[in-house]
């Protein structure tokens, strides 16, 4: 009777193995199948994605892993407990490091020139609903053809690296996920992005790639290392980008801009104070000036946050608000530039009717109102619209080009960076340019009719030329980036406009200083008529 038993049971376990031998087969069936579906929609492509998925998240072995490979794609399965210590997939040679009991699920896989480390947080949420086992599935593309985006993107090494936890979706995770490529080719004129697949974005209704919580490093010229809160299928985009960063003027730029924006924050600062110190009942144009270094200063603060919110342990709302109120700060500073010009136009143009009930009011609305209904208009139609943005930096090395990235909270939709940003600036920069051109005109026409047309029309030239270049002339430096000027544009841009606040309080002090002067001119005039016989 033992000895029947023993030979039922060795059958069962003979029946089990070729059950499982035959799963396997029908799994390497199916993703040599998936191969040859390129000239099928990608739709198609999703859909035997996702089956390929489940039949991994199914599959029984021995074991704590499984390795399935075809010559484009390679799968691997683990098996999890709530004791997960982390997991490394390397490009190491394809078999497991040895581990002590207890920590089977941390080792090293080959998976060809690409690594993902998974931490120990990654089983947290899902062993609070005590599951029986968990399953790690990972997915390697080397051609990836599923993942065909509107923009037809380039990606490095045309590799697409995924993963996905049978309890269902990852993401927020405190402790990211990292994603290595390596590769050997020049990366010179490229953009490099960190991406992961969202199904459903764009245009098209199987998805696009998309940078949302991702961060992009390139630790060496032949790596480049993503940092992700979230588990799906990630991939580098390759973007052409002809004005990149140089990395060796970074840090000059960065002490520039630190050194000049933190001048213009102190002089704007004191300008703002000796105005509300003063006595002095203050004109509309005062008002109009202090309007406008309030609105600097309010910039130049943003801007410094900036770089330091956008780092990892800051909340991504935290980065928002800040990118927002930079927007914000930008589009005030435009607007009152733009005032300004529209303000000198009527000083000079209209000198016997400038009256305007309630001017300073109105402009005033349009100078703080405008820009933040801007603002709150596009936060309303995509909240993503502002956060982390990463400005692309390389660097030259001895075998190629090598990239890293640096972030800031800024704008990070296109179409809003070229229509409330450049192109504000733009019609900013064209109006005031149109109105200096007018009034160098005006003033010529003055200075050849008036009797001693040198001394006063020359001063005149000289402070409106003074006056509209400070005023948004400099910030036409922006379009100006490309081929040979991209250097000397960095540079100038850098000192102008961050010392712009400064530049403001000279011209503040400069104006009171003449007017002190005029007036007590008008005063020793007027005791010299009262004690003249």
């Amino acid at each position: 009777m033992d000895h029947c038993g023993t030979l039922f049971l060795c059958l069962c376990l003979l029946t089990l193995q070729n059950a499982t031998a035959e799963k396997w087969k029908e799994l390497l069936s199916y993703m040599e199948n998936m191969q040859v579906s390129r000239a099928r929609s990608p739709s198609f492509s999703f859909r035997q994605l996702h089956q390929l998925e489940q039949m991994l998240l199914n599959t029984s072995f021995p074991g704590y892993n499984l390795t399935l490979q075809t010559p484009t794609i390679q799968s691997l399965a683990f098996k999890l407990s709530c004791d997960f210590s982390g997991l490394s997939l390397s490009s190491a040679t394809l078999k497991r490091v040895p581990q002590a009991r207890g920590q089977h699920a941390r080792g090293q896989y080959a998976w060809g020139q690409h690594a993902m480390q998974f931490p120990a947080e990654l089983t947290w949420d899902a062993c609070k609903t005590r599951p029986r086992e968990l399953r790690l599935i990972c997915i390697y593309f080397s051609n990836a053809h599923f993942f065909k985006d509107e923009n037809n993107s380039s990606l490095l090494n045309n590799y697409v690296l995924g993963a996905q936890l049978s309890h269902g979706h990852v993401n927020n995770l405190r402790d990211p996920v990292n994603i290595s490529f390596w590769h050997n080719q020049s990366l010179e004129g490229y953009t490099l992005s960190c991406v992961f697949w969202k199904e459903g974005a764009r245009k098209q209704p199987w998805g696009g790639w998309s940078p949302e919580g991702c961060r992009t490093e390139q630790p060496s010229h032949s790596q480049v290392l993503c940092r992700c809160n979230h588990l799906t299928y990630f991939a580098v985009l390759m973007q052409l980008s002809p004005a990149l960063v140089p990395a060796e003027l970074l840090a000059p730029l960065t002490y520039i801009s630190l050194v000049g924006c933190s001048i213009s924050i102190v002089a704007s600062l004191i300008t703002v104070l000796l105005h509300f110190h003063s006595r002095k009942q203050s004109d509309s144009l005062t008002r109009i000036h202090m309007n406008l270094h309030a609105s600097v200063l309010l910039l130049n603060i943003a801007f410094l946050l900036s770089p330091a919110f956008a780092m990892s342990p800051v909340p991504r709302s935290a980065c928002t608000a800040l990118a927002a109120a930079l927007h914000y700060a930008l589009l005030s500073c435009l607007t009152w530039m733009a005032i300004e010009g529209f303000n000198l136009y009527l000083l000079l143009g209209r000198v016997y009717n400038i009256y305007i009930r309630r001017y300073v009011l109105k402009l005033g609305v349009l100078g703080w109102g405008v820009p933040a209904l801007l603002v709150l208009l596009s936060l309303s139609v995509k909240s993503s619209v502002y956060g982390p943005h990463t400005i692309p930096v390389f660097n030259s090395w001895e075998n190629g080009t090598g990239f890293r990235n640096m972030s800031i909270c800024w704008v990070r939709s296109p179409v809003v960076h070229s229509v409330l940003v450049m192109g504000y600036g733009g019609l900013t920069s064209l109006f005031n340019l149109v109105v200096l051109a007018w009034a160098l005109l005006s003033l010529r026409r003055l200075r050849v009719r008036a009797d001693a047309p040198n001394a006063r029309a020359c001063r005149d030239t000289v402070t409106v030329l003074g006056l509209t270049v400070l005023l948004g002339t400099t910030w036409a430096l922006a379009f100006f980036s490309f081929g040979v000027l991209l250097l000397p544009q960095l540079f100038l841009f850098t000192i102008l406009n961050s010392l712009y606040g400064f530049f403001l309080f000279l011209w503040f002090c400069s104006q009171r200083c003449r007017s002190e002067a005029e007036a007590k001119a008008q005063v020793e005039a007027f005791s010299s008529s009262q004690t003249t016989p």
